[in-house]
């Protein structure tokens, strides 16, 4: 309910507005009287009196529900906060434009992506795109609905689909018509389509050369090296590394598809990761002494427990302690650590002494393809993809993987669950 005091403001405004209808009722009835011949003297003294006699009449106070109409009334008057309290409600960035392309009002999320546009500007003023201006204005001119993609490179990259449409006619703005500008962002629509088509890419080309490599090798031996029995036995070692190297290739991508088709389902069984360390270390030992490198393991005496899959935890910790036997056999010593301290998460660390990672590198480690070296990564037969299947075994464990590298001191992987 009103108060009393809101009832008597409300009441002396319409009052106020039906005694300047008098007021201009009375002028002009003594304007007609001067007109006929009448002593304007006289009717200026009538008109002086009544005007007195309206003034003294006390404020009427309204009703409250004849208020709250009047006040309806007022807000039908203007279309706009019934389109707006609708279109506010969207997340995503919409403009409200007329004919003209002058913006009549945007939401708070086109405020948000496109920063503040004064109402009543041109569209131009905020979107300079000569695409976007085009569209509009072939919407406008022919009433059909159109779509653009449209790139924003600052504050950061986004991608949005641009797509206006004309609206329904509203009484109350007569003949004028109205369109609705909507941005929808598919920034990462499109980041997942590069990736997805840079898979595809380098996946055939990995897959590419040792396919044209082992092609040669045939051809050579049917035809020039037909009778050379030590280029035969030369070229056959060749074939057998080129094979084994598709033959990895295809088994980390299938890896990497069997984990994405499945990494929404956190597992769920007890794992003690001791036993996994200390059976990734026996099967790598053989690889550690062709490279003069030894694995020292840092485990404590009880056991360490997580959820997981054993399986996938073994293939983890092995292209671990595998890369850091590679690439920082320099430093003769790979260590292993496996921390389960009070209050805190457990965590698998392995540290090379190698010649460290550029820190420009760090955060790409985990992408698919993606090699520090391209020559030095194929000359140790590896596949670019070890660390992404690691992230994808990782992200269905809840778990994640943290690097930190010094170049000259070597680099640190560690899984913290």
């Amino acid at each position: 309910m009103a108060s009393s005091a809101e009832q008597a403001g409300g009441g002396l405004i319409a009052a106020m507005r039906r005694e300047w209808r008098l007021f201009l009722l009375l002028t002009v009835s003594a304007l007609a009287a001067i007109a006929a011949g009448l002593p304007w003297y006289w009717v200026a003294l009538v008109w002086l009196i009544l005007v007195l006699a309206v003034s003294a009449r006390p404020p009427v106070v309204m009703p409250v529900a004849e208020l709250e109409k009047f006040e309806e009334e007022e807000l039908a008057s203007d279309p706009l906060p019934s389109i707006t309290a609708t279109l506010s409600a969207l997340d995503i960035p919409v403009l409200l434009l007329n004919a003209e392309a002058i913006v009549l009002w945007e939401n708070k999320a086109a405020e948000k992506a496109l920063g503040l546009l004064p109402i009543g500007s041109h569209l131009s003023a905020r979107l300079r795109s000569p695409g976007i201006l085009d569209m509009v204005k072939e919407t406008i001119a022919t009433g059909e609905p159109n779509q653009i993609e449209h790139s924003e490179r600052l504050p950061s990259e986004r991608v949005y689909l641009l797509r206006i449409a004309a609206m329904e006619p509203l009484d109350a703005f007569g003949a004028e018509k109205l369109f609705l500008l909507s941005f929808k962002d598919i920034s990462e629509l499109r980041r997942l389509d590069r990736m997805r088509s840079d898979f595809v890419a380098n996946a055939s080309h990995e897959l590419r050369t040792p396919l044209a490599s082992l092609r040669g090798f045939i051809e050579t031996m049917q035809g020039p090296a037909r009778s050379d029995d030590a280029a035969k036995e030369r070229f056959l070692g060749i074939m057998l590394d080129q094979s084994t190297r598709m033959s990895r290739l295809v088994d980390d991508l299938l890896s990497l598809s069997r984990l994405e088709l499945k990494s929404h389902i956190a597992p769920d069984q007890s794992v003690d990761l001791r036993p996994v360390i200390g059976h990734v270390r026996d099967a790598l030992l053989p690889l550690a002494e062709e490279l003069g490198v030894e694995i020292r393991l840092h485990l404590p005496e009880q056991k360490v427990e997580v959820l997981g899959d054993r399986d996938e935890l073994v293939e983890v910790v092995e292209n671990l302690i595998e890369n850091a036997c590679k690439y920082g056999q320099e430093g003769k010593f790979v260590d292993v650590f496996l921390r389960n301290e009070p209050s805190q998460p457990v965590e698998v660390s392995v540290v090379d002494r190698g010649p460290g990672i550029p820190a420009e590198h760090v955060p790409r480690l985990t992408e698919r393809f993606y090699r520090v070296s391209v020559a030095d990564s194929r000359s140790k037969k590896g596949t670019g993809l070890g660390l992404a299947i690691v992230k994808h075994i990782l992200t269905r464990h809840r778990a994640r993987l943290i690097v930190k590298s010094e170049l000259g001191k070597g680099s640190e992987f560690t899984v913290r669950f």
